[in-house]
């Protein structure tokens, strides 16, 4: 191997090496405090012994009765999921965000599918607090839950706290590929719903007229 061979090879591997070690645990949890990352969460016991962990967090200014319809809409034919819809088309689903509060939406319970596949279901909820989703059926080599908490550190101030707990059977080579795309695509997704859940409840969102017959989402 000649010496231009052996730089380029020595500096992929001090990149992915860097990027192991510094960059991604930042991406991993990005935006919760050490508190927020070991903190036990609804939703935690439901996979054991997980192989990948994400905490991810933002602050929002207003009180938790304030964002809790807006999570509480969540779903396909719903109130959407508050990301990047052009990703949602391209997976074949149906996903559209309103940007307003629909009441015929505010109840969820447990067995709730939220999506036409069966892949968003509601496992557990606090009502108000927290709710975990996830698939209906776990795929043999593939396994997670998405939990979303709301806790309140003032009157006026809400930490949106967002867990995903997955296990992937490394033998698996779907599961490899999707270990693979998880960084990226998660980390993606998250941070768009997130500062689109802040700026719904902080109000600085577009604003739609109230439901009516004529504006039905």
């Amino acid at each position: 191997m000649n010496n231009k061979l052996w730089i380029s090879a020595l500096t992929t591997v001090g990149a992915a090496a860097g990027y192991l070690a510094f960059v991604r645990p930042r991406l991993m949890n990005l935006g919760a405090t050490d508190e927020e990352i070991r903190r036990r969460m609804l939703g935690d016991q439901l996979i054991d012994a997980p192989t990948y962990v994400t905490t991810r967090a933002i602050t929002i200014d207003t009180s938790a009765d304030n964002i809790w319809p807006w999570l509480a809409q969540m779903g396909e034919h719903r109130g959407g999921l508050y990301s990047w819809e052009f990703l949602d088309r391209l997976l074949g689903r149906k996903f559209h965000s309103p940007h307003r509060i629909l009441p015929r939406y505010q109840n969820l319970d447990v067995g709730d599918e939220l999506d036409r596949d069966g892949h968003i279901v509601v496992h557990a909820i606090e009502p108000g607090e927290a709710v975990v989703l996830g698939p209906a059926n776990n795929f043999e080599d593939i396994d997670a839950r998405w939990t979303l908490q709301l806790v309140e550190t003032s009157e006026t101030t809400t930490r949106l706290v967002s867990r995903v707990c997955a296990k992937f059977d490394l033998t698996s080579p779907r599961a490899l590929v999707a270990l693979a795309l998880a960084d990226p695509l998660q980390l993606l997704f998250e941070r768009k719903f997130l500062r689109e859940i802040k700026e719904h409840a902080e109000g600085h969102a577009k604003q739609w007229p109230p439901e009516t017959p004529i504006t039905i989402h």
